[in-house]
């Protein structure tokens, strides 16, 4: 398999490239993330509120990138948020407290999810559909995917590192820990110099600049609605919440949990290639439905396992599965809209992404707080069938260009 499809420019493989970069890095600070405030001494509430405090400030950054920050130019605006990422990574590092940790997480690019819900995401995701020609839209989305998963899974392996040399070397697992942060502001750095490296093309041309909504507000509009109710979803069970659920219940070392979610994210990042396939035969909608159904039947089962063998194996049969719909549902947003409105449209329906899932890890620390049963995946899971069939119900019938042009 190439790595960019035929007709993508270097811009593409530039984009691609971030996409490793910031993964690797979400990969590491998702499974450390939550051991490091619980040896900073912070409870499971707390905990949950400093992951909400991440995902509320990306859903307002992204937002507001999403209505102003066309009038920054995009390569412009991916360098500025880079030197966010350095000084968020600083900030954790050396900050103690919680409310300092509670404020570098708000208004910082920290991710406690494997999958990315930064402002980097959207405006990316606007710029990838003008680096190759429309038939392989989806397969880029799906090489986007591929190494944001393949690369995040390694991240997850790596989040073992601390603790190895925790016990090998004469430090604290406090501050092995905290050097993971410091890692975290170097890969700020890298991203940054590659996105220096975009060319001017990748900016919109004059004539045709970024506007707010017109034609497809409607669709843009229902479609964020749905993924406001999948993303509320998925906010009882962020990656971070999961980690800290398997070590309460089943007393998992993190290293461990580090080797289950680097599988995982290897299950995902092959199933974004399945997707593609899948997608050409039975059509985008579809495609979402039928592999995002199944995966949240057995996140439910997970729950009810009795012992960590078998939990972790119905999570990973969920991660072979979850992922396939998010390069056809990204590549589904931006055939259903005009060019010029793809990026209002990525910062509209990715909002929800971070803004929807702020409440769900406070209840979710408080629930583990409180009994070690896996009450927040069940929640999750049930709300997640819920998006799931209504959104066959709604869309099933809105096609994109190269679907009505195949019927």
């Amino acid at each position: 398999m190439r790595i960019l499809p035929p007709g993508a420019g270097r811009d593409a493989a530039v984009l691609l490239q971030t996409r490793g970069i910031r993964a690797f890095g979400d990969g590491i600070v998702s499974v450390v993330l939550a051991a490091y405030l619980a040896a900073l001494g912070l409870s499971e509430a707390r905990i949950g509120v400093i992951v909400a405090a991440t995902l509320l400030g990306s859903a307002a950054l992204t937002l507001g990138v999403g209505l102003r920050g066309h009038h920054i130019g995009r390569r412009r605006l991916l360098q500025l948020v880079s030197l966010l990422m350095i000084l968020t990574g600083l900030g954790f590092a050396g900050a103690n407290g919680f409310w300092v940790l509670l404020l570098v997480a708000f208004v910082g690019t920290l991710n406690p999810s494997n999958g990315d819900v930064s402002v980097f995401l959207p405006t990316e995701q606007a710029l990838l559909p003008g680096t190759a020609p429309d038939r392989e839209r989806t397969a880029l989305f799906a090489r986007y995917t591929l190494i944001g998963s393949l690369v995040g899974a390694f991240g997850a392996l790596c989040a073992g590192v601390p603790e190895w040399i925790a016990a090998h070397v004469d430090v604290s697992a406090e501050t092995a820990l905290r050097w993971t942060f410091v890692g975290y502001a170097v890969l700020g750095a890298t991203v940054l110099v590659r996105y220096r490296s975009l060319s001017p093309a990748i900016e919109p041309p004059d004539e045709a600049p970024a506007v707010a909504l017109g034609p497809s507000r409607g669709i843009v509009y229902r479609l964020a609605a749905l993924f406001t109710l999948d993303s509320f979803a998925g906010g009882f069970v962020i990656t971070a919440l999961v980690v800290l659920w398997l070590q309460r219940r089943f007393e998992l070392p993190i290293a461990v949990s580090g080797a289950v979610f680097f599988w995982a994210g290897l299950l995902s990042a092959f199933s974004s290639l399945v997707a593609v396939r899948i997608a050409r035969r039975i059509g985008l909608v579809r495609t979402m439905v039928f592999t995002h159904l199944p995966a949240n039947i057995f996140l439910i089962l997970a729950a009810f396992m009795p012992n960590a063998t078998l939990a972790v194996a119905a999570l990973l049969v969920r991660a072979a599965l979850s992922q396939m719909d998010v390069p056809v549902r990204t590549s589904y947003v931006m055939a259903v809209v005009s060019p010029a409105e793809r990026p209002a449209a990525a910062s509209m329906t990715n909002v929800p992404r971070s803004l929807a899932s702020v409440l769900p890890p406070i209840l979710a620390g408080w629930l583990l707080g409180h009994s070690t049963f896996g009450w927040p995946i069940v929640i999750g899971g049930v709300l997640k069938i819920s998006y799931d069939l209504l959104l066959l119900r709604q869309f099933r019938n809105v096609r994109p260009p190269e679907e009505q042009a195949a019927a």
